[in-house]
């Protein structure tokens, strides 16, 4: 990955100063989601509450249902209603969930050229997302469903940066420099956005985490599967991340995981296809 240009510092400083003066609107999590993690917050919540705030959103809820009806919970008997959805999924994870599905709310746009390179973000993501939930599976103490938001939520920090380079030429009609300010300025960006949304530190340090190779910790974490989810599905591309030296990325030893480029086993894909499926329309 190359290093800031003068360019890129004058960026990041710009669009620093235009968040802070509220010249640009970070992105706020769709109302379904902050009405599912409130009540997930509360101790005496249960399912039939968080049942009437799930269908109050008919995309959500109908996503809800495949879920609870997919390979991935194997239930002996079909799924009809959201509060049977909520009792096979459970509270914790139909919370993480219902956010996660939302999020394809805020990566939308009424300007053509931006909703373009926001739906190519989306579809990264949900790749990404797919990828982390089921490397989370081979580690005990990460939870799969937490490893999904982590790869949706590891770009959010793209959003106020296309923003930013709507109403600025020089920026916007030139591909490549916005390609190098997205993979340069994301990081810090998303992490500010999950700081105001009140995400735990363990998905705050995502954006800046998947993108930090060389970090050293006793344990692995979500930045470290989304890391890896990440370089899995550059392989063979243009991007800049397929040149990145995967012996160099010190998460593949922190999860276990062979430094080999390779398509994985068949069970493998198929779960990672499951949750492709899920996450998109």
């Amino acid at each position: 990955m190359s290093s800031s240009t003068p360019l890129i510092e004058q960026i990041r400083m710009d669009l620093l100063q235009a968040i802070e003066n509220d010249a640009i609107v970070l992105p706020t999590l769709p109302e379904v989601a902050l009405e599912i993690r409130e009540a997930a917050s509360d101790p005496d919540v249960n399912i039939g509450m968080l049942a009437t705030i799930i269908e109050n959103d008919s995309s959500i809820a109908a996503r809800i249902l495949r879920v609870a009806n997919s390979s991935l919970l194997r239930g002996l008997q079909p799924i009809n209603d959201v509060k049977g959805a909520i009792g096979r999924i459970g509270l914790g994870y139909t919370s993480t969930l219902v956010t996660t599905l939302a999020m394809q709310q805020i990566f939308l746009s009424t300007k053509e050229s931006l909703n373009q390179r926001m739906r190519s973000i989306w579809v990264q993501s949900t790749d990404v997302a797919a990828i982390s939930h089921t490397l989370a599976k081979t580690q005990v103490h990460l939870k799969p469903e937490l490893a999904t938001l982590a790869g949706i939520i590891h770009q959010i920090g793209a959003l106020p940066i296309l923003s930013y380079a709507v109403g600025r030429g020089f920026l916007r009609d030139h591909p490549e420099l916005l390609d190098q300010a997205l993979l340069e300025l994301s990081p810090e960006v998303g992490r500010r956005i999950l700081e105001v949304w009140g995400f735990a530190e363990e998905l705050v340090v995502v954006p800046e985490g998947c993108a930090d190779f060389s970090r050293e910790l006793e344990t692995a974490d979500y930045a470290d599967v989304v890391a890896v989810a990440r370089l899995q599905t550059y392989v063979g591309t243009q991007h800049p991340l397929a040149e990145v030296d995967w012996f160099q990325v010190t998460a593949f030893a922190r999860l276990g995981l062979p430094v080999t480029p390779g398509e994985g086993d068949e069970a493998y894909q198929q779960q990672i296809e499951l949750m492709q499926s899920m996450l998109r329309d």
